[in-house]
């Protein structure tokens, strides 16, 4: 029986998923400082983000459904210590394809961020699980912008390949401390990987709920990877001319978004969730007329970015809430599955700003983090207008139900008839009055 999860063991999995995702992201503040000591082309240097995303990618659809498989206790703490043997590596690479094979393995395992979320879910009590995945999936949000901030000051000082060697410190620290204070998770009958992958392929086909969400995340995630891979093309530039520690510090705008959607899950507690999701998404859409204005004042840009995180962070807790309400015995393949949207959606908006900029300016990065902002708000209204409709159609099945199912002195039941008629008087006027019992299927029944 689930008991609830304590402050400590939050805390501790925030920090693990802080440290495991920003061995993905550290790369980009000091990208062209690795490249050039590296002996890296400049027209190459994508390689070295796009490696951690491959391999981010590969471990999403390979290792995170060993969640449902293994305990998870025992995979966070080893999945965290082959992240840190990736950043290692990167940080003693002597050439590219040591460091690109550091960087995928860091990515791999790195996956160790869906695993903690599918292990706090599993650990929480129901009426605080909202509550807990919003505290640990911060922490997601605090290693992706964070890590801007400490590789920007690390690199202008000590040299890039200080902030790996931190990050490897770091995930062997939390990997014991992980193993100390995490109790067990509670497991359902032994699920088989094989089945557990299928099951990935299934959700997409069967699931709305999880193909919905799916496709929001990719969408809410492609918004994400536009600001923040692109937002060192303007700042770099005229006028402003900053450095790699100056544009870091912009990931405290982020941090002050992201932490004040921390009370996200508590909304999500009380059945809020859709809710939360449809006015954060317009929210998004809005943020980047702010960010849009990167002169002659950043005052504006900085309160787009706010807006930004605020709604992003806000959107990914109500859905992985959503998602792990639904699916409790399979949390972390369902997870994994939709961390494959994520993934994807910030690879295209990180390279779809890079071209924008190129071609037109930051205004055209803007409006294609509009775009994708636009399209995740619109597939959660699709999604809210075919749910409803479902609802109504069973509402109306018991209307029908209500009015021609036989009475209990003729054999009906008045207990079933209580019931549905309790779901009659829940109908609005309007709906009765429009005939819906045209749609009854009424033979067998009788009158």
């Amino acid at each position: 029986m689930t008991t609830g999860i304590s402050r400590s063991q939050r805390i501790t999995l925030a920090l693990v998923c802080a440290v495991a995702v920003s061995t993905i992201y550290a790369i980009q503040p000091v990208l062209e400082k690795a490249g050039g000591d590296l002996g890296l082309a400049a027209g190459s240097l994508g390689w070295l983000v796009a490696a951690g995303q491959i391999g981010y990618f590969a471990g999403l659809v390979l290792l995170v459904p060993l969640g449902d498989v293994l305990n998870r206790r025992r995979l966070i703490g080893a999945q965290l210590m082959l992240t840190g043997v990736g950043a290692l590596a990167v940080a003693l690479a002597p050439t590219t394809v040591v460091a690109l094979i550091g960087l995928a393995i860091a990515g791999v395992f790195a996956v160790v961020v869906q695993v903690t979320v599918a292990y706090a879910a599993a650990v929480s009590a129901p009426e605080e699980r909202g509550r807990t995945i919003g505290a640990v999936t911060s922490g997601v949000v605090l290693g992706i912008l964070g890590v801007r901030i400490l590789a920007g000051v690390l690199g202008d000082t000590i040299g890039w390949r200080a902030v790996y060697a931190v990050l490897a410190l770091l995930c062997l620290l939390l990997a014991l401390t992980a193993r100390i204070i995490l109790e067990p998770d509670p497991r359902s009958a032994g699920v088989q990987f094989f089945r557990a992958l299928g099951s990935m392929a299934r959700l997409v086909r069967t699931d709305r709920l999880f193909l919905s969400r799916g496709l929001i995340a990719f969408f809410l995630f492609a918004a994400f990877g536009t600001l923040w891979s692109g937002l060192a093309l303007p700042l770099g530039a005229a006028p402003w001319h900053f450095g790699s520690t100056a544009i870091g510090l912009f990931g405290f705008a982020g941090l002050a978004g992201a932490l004040g959607a921390s009370r996200a899950g508590r909304w999500a507690d009380s059945g809020r969730a859709q809710a939360i999701s449809g006015w954060s998404l317009a929210l998004l859409a809005v943020s980047w007329l702010l960010i849009a204005q990167s002169e002659p004042t950043l005052w504006f840009l900085i309160a787009g970015i706010v807006l930004l995180d605020f709604a992003v962070q806000a959107v990914h807790v109500s859905s992985q809430h959503l998602l792990t309400t639904a699916h409790p015995d399979h949390a972390s393949t369902v997870i994994g599955a939709y961390m494959s949207f994520y993934s994807l959606g910030s690879a295209l908006g990180a390279l779809t700003t890079a071209w924008a900029y190129s071609t037109r300016g930051w205004w055209a990065s803007c409006v294609i983090g509009a775009l994708y902002s636009t399209c995740a708000l619109a597939i959660w209204g699709l999604a809210r207008w075919i749910q409803r409709s479902a609802d109504r159609r069973v509402v109306s099945e018991l209307a029908c139900a209500a009015i021609f199912t036989p009475n209990a002195s003729r054999g009906g039941g008045g207990g079933r008839d209580a019931q549905a008629g309790g779901i009659l008087r829940r109908i609005p006027d309007s709906a009765e009055a429009g005939g819906r019992r045209d749609g009854c299927r009424v033979s067998g029944t009788g009158p």
